[in-house]
């Protein structure tokens, strides 16, 4: 099918997708939408749960694989929304409404992409799409949920809005439960260990603490409290202050060593969630990210976290639409910006796998 149709049914997929309560663990209307996409085409599909996945006509189990991901679960819209987020309408160019940029714009042009080369023959790679839910939450029956179920993967597009420039590195996550200690009281005796006194002291070794290993490409590892809980009465010193600290991880440590480091000179209790966050990379010089220099995309490292955090194999970010409108209110993504998308994906894609 010509690219300009093709691009056309995308951007009818996005008002579709926009148009549909899709928030993480509640994808099932969206991935409905997604199947009549390959309906239309007459590709074969599979569903898990709000997973829709398809793999390429000429699929063969000898050859490497190609994985197109991106995700059709949505975060809540903000209160500061002035537009109707599932009111998808086009204004200056602008296709607005919940999810256009984060992630629609890139996974309606991942499947275009993908409805592209589903009849190619003698591909170097096989290419599977998941459509997946969950991203958002982290949750438990999203991309993670489906590397059981799919064939080994060799390399992964994870689409991202990054302007279409190549993420080669994302940075992981691990968020940490810390307790700041003091003695409970009353506020009318004195007290020489009131544990939000003590909270100060802590709160400062946050902001200034530096991990000495600096990524190239993703920078120094961030450290950030982001969450602060203590007392409920006014006459009551609290036995603890509760804090919450999003560690933003390069590709200098892993999340293990992370948390050793911290726990050992942190001057507070720490405990963290979860530490299958990690960070990602593709080699610079893959072929796939080589296919996308040689089309003048330039390279960056992400600060943002996405379902790369699930993938063992190389993979690389890579979407229309801007990170720093995600999660916005009434945000928006160029309809130029999903041709560009289509447009330059295909082309990567060409270069990689022909």
């Amino acid at each position: 099918m010509e690219q300009l149709v093709l691009t056309e049914k995308a951007i009818d997929l996005l008002k579709t997708l926009i148009s549909i309560q899709s928030f993480s663990s509640e994808e099932e209307k969206t991935a409905d939408a997604i199947e009549n996409w390959f309906k239309s085409f007459d590709i074969p599909f599979k569903r898990e749960k709000n997973n829709i996945y398809a793999f390429n006509k000429y699929y063969d189990e000898n050859k490497p694989t190609l994985l197109l991901n991106s995700h059709h679960d949505t975060v809540k819209p903000n209160t500061a929304y002035t537009k109707d987020p599932f009111h998808p309408h086009i204004e200056d160019g602008k296709l607005f409404g919940l999810g256009s940029n984060d992630a629609g714009g890139p996974l309606v042009s991942l499947i275009a992409t993908f409805t592209h080369f589903y009849d190619a023959k003698n591909l170097n790679h096989n290419i599977i799409i998941v459509a997946s839910a969950e991203e958002e939450s982290s949750g438990p029956n999203g991309l993670n949920s489906m590397l059981a179920i799919l064939p080994e993967i060799d390399v992964a597009i994870v689409g991202e809005p990054t302007l279409m420039k190549l993420a080669i590195a994302e940075k992981g996550l691990v968020v940490f439960e810390a307790a700041v200690k003091g003695t409970p009281s009353h506020a009318a005796h004195p007290n020489d260990n009131n544990a939000i006194y003590n909270t100060i002291g802590v709160l400062d070794w946050f902001k200034n603490y530096k991990f000495k290993k600096v990524s190239e490409v993703l920078g120094e590892v961030k450290l950030t409290v982001t969450q602060i809980n203590g007392g409920e009465q006014h006459n009551v010193v609290p036995a603890q202050v509760n804090l919450v600290i999003d560690v933003r991880v390069n590709d200098k440590y892993t999340n293990k060593e992370i948390r050793d480091i911290l726990q050992k000179e942190a001057p507070c209790e720490l405990k963290p969630r979860s530490l299958r966050l990690n960070s990602s990379a593709i080699d610079k010089n893959h072929p796939l990210v080589q296919s996308g220099i040689a089309l003048g995309r330039e390279t960056y490292g992400s600060p943002t976290l996405s379902d790369q955090a699930a993938l063992s194999c190389q993979s690389l970010k890579l979407g229309p639409g801007d990170s720093t409108r995600s999660h916005s209110a009434n945000e928006f993504i160029y309809v130029n910006e999903i041709e560009e998308g289509i447009d330059l994906y295909i082309k990567i894609l060409k270069g990689f796998l022909q």
